[in-house]
């Protein structure tokens, strides 16, 4: 459009002088005039000739007539006039520069955008965003520039096929032909290393590239640093089985600080740096067995345009090091910021290229931290790890439902409120215990609804209205308080029938006799249904020495036969048939 008004203008300007169209025409034809104010018209001209003009006055803006105009300075009209041709001139012949482009990124978890916003679109915080100006490459840059593709490669080296014809399809069954799945994994020792283990499936896949993720302080560097020193603790300098722990965020002597408070002494090696090339070329001549890489978005590639964290220069660098683990084997861990909502900082690709995501939760005043699996590629992602922080670092937790439970006291009548479910995660049975609190708000003025911690704010309120409706509580004068002892989410239907006899318990001021655990879900006609994997469950509460459990009456035929223990199986169709057989005098 800019070019079609610019002949617009220019045809208008030289109609209404056209002593320019003719002296113009003069100076380009004739060679042997140099008279540019001469007034002859030279209608000789031969129309055949072809020509690559795009316009009538398409000769105007050729090279001779700006360059001679531009020497006259005798006029300065003319000089004048000079100035449409010349823009014109320079933007047939040359090609437009790149202007500096403006970039605004969230220095919390990377965010970019192209305008200012006062309060980061993806992690919600205020007066995060900094203005960063990103110019254009040319074209010599352009060649310059690297994709994390090409890093990787160039860290290899000579690892690469040489030719293409050295690729081909190979058959499943040649693949798997000797193959020992037991003996491919890395084993990881220790009762850390296998509490891990277990959340990768059975062990360390070699080659692979495992990203973890949590809060601020949770612990992921001193668990990636754990791990470090279990794959490296019986390998001896001088085999090619060493670790390399890079960090981006902290120097050499801060990270010998913390192994040494944890006690580690094995064959890692430390580096300092942000430039992803220089890590592969370091790790590829330390031949690792395992690199570490704290963090994703500390780490950058200086051939790609942006600041580190950007979504550009994360994606391009989880590229470079998946390609480096895939084609030396070497396993490859990253850590990786989470924003305000909880989720890795940076784009959802760097997800989809790894092929492990943990995440490690916990509450912040809690020593307890569960590491679980969202994504795996080698195995369940159903399976929790339960660690313990300590003064030596991170430990893994022997009987896991311990953590969750607190001692009771069975001739006490000030402990109401407190009921156990049963919850299954993975291959682990739990034992969780869940506190209510119920509050006239006659007798506290101005009190609120209640709050809840550790289970969906919707299935409280939804089994609070069938306590309501279908067993005649009058709660709704009350203020309801639920919460899961240390800090755990329970999102599983099982532990609703718990969270309902914990409420009735601490509305009724009616203590649960010690030693009972419930496991059912509640529909909304108050009706008990089954809930998966409830014989698994039923034999964990036995082996714990409960004595009671109260579960569905559909599940109740299944263990007639079976040898419990001294452990007493409860069927209830209903709630009030549960809240008959707990809350008596008798028991």
């Amino acid at each position: 459009m800019r070019l079609l008004r610019t002949i617009f203008i220019s045809h208008k300007h030289h109609l209404r002088n056209s002593k320019c169209i003719v002296s113009s025409l003069v100076s380009h034809y004739s060679s042997a005039t140099k008279d540019s104010d001469s007034e002859e018209p030279h209608s000789t001209r031969n129309l055949d000739q072809p020509t690559a003009s795009w316009s009538k006055y398409a000769n105007l803006y050729d090279a001779p007539v700006a360059q001679q105009r531009a020497s006259d300075e005798g006029d300065e009209k003319e000089v004048e006039d000079e100035k449409p041709i010349q823009w014109a001139l320079s933007l047939r012949g040359t090609k437009k520069k790149g202007k500096a482009k403006t970039q605004w990124v969230c220095y919390n978890c990377g965010y970019s955008t192209g305008q200012w916003w006062g309060t980061c679109p993806s992690c919600d915080l205020t007066g995060t965003m900094k203005e960063f100006h990103e110019s254009k490459l040319s074209d010599a840059d352009s060649n310059r520039a690297k994709s994390g593709l090409a890093v990787s490669e160039d860290a290899l080296g000579l690892w690469l096929p040489q030719r293409s014809d050295e690729l081909h399809p190979v058959k499943l069954d040649e693949v798997n032909r000797g193959f020992d799945p037991h003996k491919w994994r890395i084993p990881l020792l220790g009762s850390l290393g296998m509490e891990v283990s277990r959340v990768l499936g059975g062990g360390l896949v070699p080659g692979s590239l495992t990203l973890v993720g949590g809060d601020p302080g949770i612990g992921k560097s001193t668990l990636l640093l754990q791990i470090a020193a279990t794959i490296a603790k019986e390998c001896n300098d001088g085999e090619a089985s060493s670790v390399m722990y890079v960090s981006g965020e902290e120097s050499l002597q801060q990270i010998g600080v913390r192994a040494d408070r944890l006690g580690i002494k094995s064959n890692i090696y430390l580096y300092s740096s942000t430039d992803i090339e220089d890590i592969l070329k370091k790790a590829h001549r330390l031949s690792s067995r395992a690199l570490v890489v704290d963090s994703i978005q500390t780490v950058g590639l200086k051939s790609i345009v942006g600041s580190a964290g950007s979504p550009g220069q994360v994606k391009e660098c989880a590229t470079a090091l998946m390609r480096f683990a895939k084609m030396t084997n070497i396993s490859v861990f990253l850590i990786g910021h989470v924003t305000k909502s909880g989720e890795i900082a940076g784009p959802h690709v760097l997800e989809h290229i790894v092929d492990v995501v943990l995440y490690m939760e916990g509450e912040r005043h809690s020593p307890y931290r569960m590491l679980r699996a969202v994504k795996n590629r080698f195995g369940s992602t159903d399976e929790l790890g339960v660690l313990e922080m300590s003064q030596s670092g991170l430990q893994a937790v022997s009987n896991a439902s311990e953590m969750f439970l607190t001692e009771q006291h069975s001739d006490s009548n000030v402990l109401p409120g407190i009921a156990i479910a049963v919850i299954v995660d993975g291959s682990r049975t739990f034992l969780i215990e869940i506190q209510a609190l119920c509050v006239s708000k006659l007798q506290v003025p101005g009190l609120s609804s209640g709050q809840v911690n550790g289970i969906p704010a919707n299935k409280a309120n939804m089994i609070t209205c069938v306590l309501i409706k279908q067993a005649g509580l009058h709660l709704q004068e009350n203020a309801l308080f639920l919460n899961v002892v240390s800090g755990l989410t329970m999102t599983e239907t099982a532990g609703d029938l718990a969270i309902a006899v914990a409420i009735c318990s601490s509305y009724l001021e009616f203590p649960i006799p010690k030693g009972v655990a419930f496991i059912g879900e509640i529909g909304l006609g108050g009706e008990l249904r089954m809930v998966p994997s409830i014989e698994k469950r039923v034999h964990t509460v036995a082996k714990l020495g409960y004595r009671k459990c109260v579960l569905p009456k559909q599940a109740e035929k299944a263990f007639e036969a079976e040898s419990l223990g001294n452990m007493e199986v409860v069927g209830c169709k209903n709630l009030k048939e549960v809240i008959d057989a707990v809350f008596r005098r008798d028991n």
